[in-house]
């Protein structure tokens, strides 16, 4: 985190600390409606005696400008435990606490995450480790186990946390959250609209990007999933995310009573049939705002393609993937290693069009024969139509496949079965107070 992200952390924190936090009183004279002011005043507009702290010799500061720069280093000190905030910050620093999840790494590079207990053990086959040698030590400690194994101990970073926590559904993993945050410009103080929670792993990511004055509106149809990814989003941040909002239901129904139209920045769809909510989705993006979805296989991405184009009301769509290969460093052994993280979905990302703009027309004619039989410029640049048949939005394939025929297991999704669901929630019962 830098300077800055602590500062704007820590100032949101002092906010809510209420008689915890000593309130600053206006200098004599100055009535404190000046002092919150939220009008900013020009450098060379301002008297001597309030410039910025720094422009004039520290004897000649005035008392307000000295509260100023003692309100701005308090702002910019680490949280402590008895003063935390609800973004995940005070998790991030300091010693090794009773409830925290700590990631143990062996000699051999074998990953272990475990939630810190008092008078509990950590047992492998090769001895056991206890509990309260880590409580009180810092993060990046090296601790030795009763049979002379050294663990070195540090907190999981968001990226190590997302693959060990509980999952209901499967996550989107960080090569692609990271690229969703890119590549869709999810900017702090951001609106933004997540179809699809599945673990919650991608709402983690995003509500790092918006901040806590950012929204994000994350729809999820399963209520057993949306307890999953509150209750790890629970753990990760230490309590409910002030940003985020779960909703169960579809997003097509419930996303026009949540938000004006023309006022979501980001929209991000992790979900079967993205094709089905690009008018839902349209009506409230802004002017130029950003779709971004993730599919898991080229007829889904295929169809959403087409669908977009279809819509009218969007530029015309980019699609990829990511494979993220590592290497094995060692000595003079500098090679790929031999597991990598290969196809895990596709992203294709698309910015809407101001109101009443068409599309452009596309210079580019389509092979022939990329829509099958049907000629789609009918030769004059004009869509056309298969005899007998009119084209719809999507592919070829969306023609031949009824809507109710695109499940996981159609895809070839691993699908979790509602025994382990169950079992994952019942897991996150102590975090999550709604879930039954």
């Amino acid at each position: 985190m830098t300077d800055a992200e602590q500062a704007q952390d820590g100032q949101h924190h002092a906010e809510h600390l209420g008689d915890h936090a000593p309130a600053q009183e206006a200098p004599a004279g100055q009535p404190r409606a000046e002092m919150l002011s939220a009008e900013p005043v020009p450098s060379d507009e301002l008297p001597t005696d309030r410039l910025p702290t720094g422009s004039q010799p520290d004897g000649d500061r005035s008392a307000d400008t000295q509260e100023a720069a003692q309100s701005e280093a308090q702002a910019a000190a680490p949280e402590t435990a008895g003063h935390r905030g609800v973004t995940g910050a005070h998790a991030r620093r300091g010693v090794f606490e009773v409830g925290e999840r700590v990631q143990l790494t062996d000699p051999k590079g074998r990953l272990h995450t475990i939630t810190l207990e008092p008078g509990r053990e950590f047992h492998t086959h090769r001895g056991f480790l206890r509990h309260d040698d880590l409580i009180g030590s810092h993060d990046g400690s090296v601790v030795t186990n009763t049979a002379g194994v050294e663990y070195l101990a540090l907190r999981p970073l968001l990226s190590d946390y997302v693959m060990s926590m509980p999952r209901g559904a499967a996550v989107v993993y960080p090569k692609d959250s990271g690229q969703i945050v890119q590549m869709a410009d999810i900017f702090p103080g951001a609106t933004v609209v997540e179809a699809g929670v599945g673990s919650g792993a991608l709402s983690m990511s995003l509500l790092r990007a918006i901040g806590e004055r950012g929204r994000l509106l994350s729809f999820e149809r399963r209520a057993d999933f949306a307890d999953i990814a509150r209750g790890n989003g629970r753990a990760f941040f230490g309590g409910d995310h002030p940003a985020w909002t779960v909703t169960v239901g579809d997003l097509v129904e419930s996303l026009p009573a949540m938000v004006d139209p023309g006022t979501v920045d980001r929209v991000v769809l992790d979900m079967l049939a993205p094709w089905e909510c690009l008018d839902a989705v349209s009506d409230a993006l802004i002017p130029g705002g950003v779709l971004i979805c993730y599919v898991a296989t080229t007829t889904q991405l295929s169809r959403v393609a087409e669908g977009i184009r279809a819509h009218g009301g969007f530029t015309e769509p980019s699609a990829w993937e990511s494979l993220v290969r590592g290497w094995h460093l060692e000595g003079l052994a500098v090679r790929p290693q031999h597991r990598m993280h290969g196809h895990t979905g596709f992203l294709i990302t698309t910015r809407r069009l101001a109101p009443g703009v068409p599309a452009p027309e596309r210079k580019r004619r389509p092979a022939k024969g990329a829509y099958g039989e049907a000629d789609p410029t009918n030769g004059d640049g004009a869509a056309g139509t298969t005899a007998g048949a009119a084209v719809i939005a999507g592919s070829t394939a969306s023609t031949d496949v009824p809507a109710e025929a695109w499940t996981a297991e159609a895809l070839g999704m691993r699908v979790k079965s509602d025994k382990t669901i169950r079992r994952v929630r019942r897991s996150l019962a102590d975090t999550s107070d709604d879930i039954a």
